[in-house]
């Protein structure tokens, strides 16, 4: 059974000027154990599906349609109060600034401590022996002194660290990792990704990872899923995806990556802009910015199109012309 199974959402924010969608018809699922790559540019709705996920939608946003299911419970229609015990004990998140997530007024055994006891029944000598255990589970050297440390005695590495810490505290079965090595150096983001992978092993939890970094989705991720405006244009196993990309956009975003030993004048780029919610063109909404386009990617939507091992929102999978 899958850890995770999100059908046909559509997320939408009323406003004095009419509704705009931000999530549209979104459908994807997560297995144990395996990591899901969510890819795009700022604004594709990458952040926004793990926050309709989470029931954390700012008002006025809402779920206009379509369903969360976790571990075989829908949890869309949750309300605020059960949320809340959903949060932390069965979905773990792991956000971009650790600066953000650490309070600095309190240790991080203190915080790792209040977390285990929220979610576990655990003495609070338990839960401290436990928190030992969680910090030297990602790496972080002499847990038993460094518990007892706050934030800002630790590196940002090592801070992100804690975090993800915290993620595992009450062993949830899905972790949401939104951005989780944007604000860290390139050798220190190679260390995150791995102790994600081994620990998403280990633990066999499902991880939604939430990047603009194919390079990250590369060595991380089982699968991908690429979005843009909103909608999910791209799925499949990462190593089909990144080889031979069928959308248009994939495409786009893996020309842009240099590769090493390889000597090109210039790298490729995506012209133009991720459309507002509020100008979302007719049809494929790429179709502006697509060096592809043609008339019935104008006039036409198209669905997810099975393209071998993948699927593509594109028309040129059905007889190579649009």
């Amino acid at each position: 059974m899958n850890v995770l199974e999100v059908r046909d959402l559509r997320v939408e924010f009323p406003t004095h000027r009419g509704v705009l969608t931000a999530l549209d018809n979104v459908s994807l699922s997560i297995r144990p154990g395996e990591i899901l790559g969510v890819v795009g540019e700022s604004g594709a709705g990458k952040s926004m599906t793990g926050l309709a996920v989470q029931g954390l939608l700012e008002p006025p946003g809402r779920i206009a349609s379509g369903s969360v299911t976790l571990n075989g419970r829908r949890i869309d229609t949750l309300s605020d109060r059960e949320m809340t015990r959903i949060r932390g004990r069965e979905i773990g998140a792991i956000f971009q600034d650790p600066l953000t997530s650490l309070n600095p007024l309190f240790t991080v055994g203190a915080q790792l401590v209040e977390t285990i006891r929220q979610h576990l029944p655990m003495s609070n000598s338990a839960a401290r022996s436990r928190a030992v255990e969680l910090l030297a589970e990602v790496g972080i050297p002499a847990p038993s002194e460094r518990v007892d440390h706050y934030p800002h005695q630790f590196s940002g590495g090592m801070r992100q660290r804690v975090v993800i810490a915290l993620a595992l505290a009450a062993r949830p079965g899905l972790i949401i990792a939104d951005e989780p090595t944007t604000a860290l150096d390139v050798s220190i983001q190679a260390q995150i990704t791995a102790l994600l992978r081994r620990l998403c092993v280990e633990h066999g939890s499902a991880v939604m990872l939430v990047t603009h970094d194919m390079g990250v989705i590369a060595e991380t991720a089982d699968r991908v899923a690429v979005m843009y405006a909103g909608r999910l244009i791209e799925i499949g196993e990462v190593a089909q995806v990144t080889r031979d990309p069928q959308h248009p956009y994939t495409q786009g975003l893996m020309g842009s990556i240099p590769a090493l030993g390889a000597r090109v004048p210039r790298l490729q780029q995506i012209d133009g802009s991720m459309p507002r919610l509020n100008a979302i063109p007719p049809g494929c909404a790429f179709n502006p910015r697509c060096p592809q386009a043609g008339p019935r990617c104008r006039r036409e939507r198209p669905g997810l199109i099975t393209a071998g091992a993948e699927q593509a929102a594109c028309w040129l999978l059905e007889g190579g012309t649009a």
